[in-house]
């Protein structure tokens, strides 16, 4: 009989490579990871993992397990969220893994709406990168997160976890307002190829849809600064250092001295904000109340470009 708790340490090492990476996602030593990965091919009679390089990859019949791995724990999943639902009432306590202006948009205000609606449901907030949160929900480090969309991340096939589309933001253009083109009411992406860059570092979503947007405007940004605050990418540019792509819910009540901030025609330059869970929890009552709250507040979200604005 195959016990389902190394199941989910077998796929927490395919996740994360290392036995000694899991082993810290399951505050777990890495010695009792190897021991229960050592009785799992016991139990199994075959080798799961094997070395490479500095880390471990699957076998063949590692990847056929895990393929398992994700249908079982999904299962227990549904069975917890039957049990509790059975059990009666939407009380507890629900962790959920967002980003900083996610966390600004739609989960305090959804926090506001369950204390009238789900008195019983205490959230507990913790502040994760867009794509930090999806990898701190699989290993049961939140019960939900708000995430956004970024290249190489989960996609809506992903066995492991269950995804609901919220809203899709748009990025504005945040140039110097000595920039050239500061004075006309929108910029095209590709009128932008010759500035200096600045933006987060390879690997924030945010630097994902910068990137992506820019090629498919016909050219590469030279990237010149770098920072993952908001904040200090706009006093950059204020600075003159050059211009960037901004989420616009991040410039909302924001500093704009010396900067100008136009909307992008072209390429559209957009992230897009969703919420996941453990798939088979979805329909959990404590977290099914939290994903309909964050789904009202994310109505309406997606607006038409504003007009342009600045700060001198």
């Amino acid at each position: 009989m195959i016990d389902p708790r190394r199941l989910r340490i077998l796929r927490a090492v395919a996740d994360h490579r290392t036995v000694t990476a899991a082993a810290a996602a399951l505050y777990l030593t890495p010695s009792a990871v190897s021991q229960q990965l050592a009785a799992l091919e016991q139990e199994t009679g075959h080798a799961l993992l094997s070395r490479s390089g500095r880390g471990v990859r699957l076998t063949a019949a590692g990847e056929i397990l895990v393929a398992h791995a994700h249908e079982v724990l999904a299962q227990l999943e549904r069975a917890e969220a039957e049990l509790a639902a059975y059990a009666g009432g939407a009380a507890g306590e629900v962790t959920v893994a967002a980003f900083a202006t996610g966390i600004a948009e739609v989960l305090a205000p959804a926090i506001a709406r369950l204390a009238h609606t789900h008195p019983g449901i205490r959230v507990r907030v913790r502040d994760a990168e867009g794509d930090q949160s999806l990898p701190m929900l699989l290993d049961g480090e939140a019960d939900l997160a708000l995430a956004v969309e970024y290249r190489g991340g989960p996609g809506a096939d992903d066995a492991r976890l269950s995804l609901v589309p919220l809203y899709a933001e748009p990025f504005d253009a945040v140039l110097p307002a000595s920039h050239p083109l500061s004075m006309h009411p929108t910029v095209a992406l590709a009128e932008l190829a010759d500035s200096d860059w600045i933006s987060p570092y390879p690997g924030n979503p945010c630097h994902d849809v910068m990137a992506t947007a820019c090629e498919l405007a016909g050219f590469q940004p030279r990237l010149v600064h770098s920072s993952d605050d908001f904040r200090a990418v706009v006093a950059l540019a204020g600075a003159g250092a050059g211009v960037a792509l901004v989420p616009r819910s991040a410039l909302r009540g924001m500093e704009l001295k010396d900067t100008v901030v136009r909307p992008v025609t072209g390429p559209a330059a957009t992230r897009r904000v969703l919420a996941a869970t453990r798939r088979g929890a979805e329909s959990h009552p404590l977290l099914r109340p939290v994903l309909d709250a964050l789904r009202q507040e994310a109505t309406g979200l997606s607006p038409a470009p504003p007009g342009p604005r600045e700060s001198a």
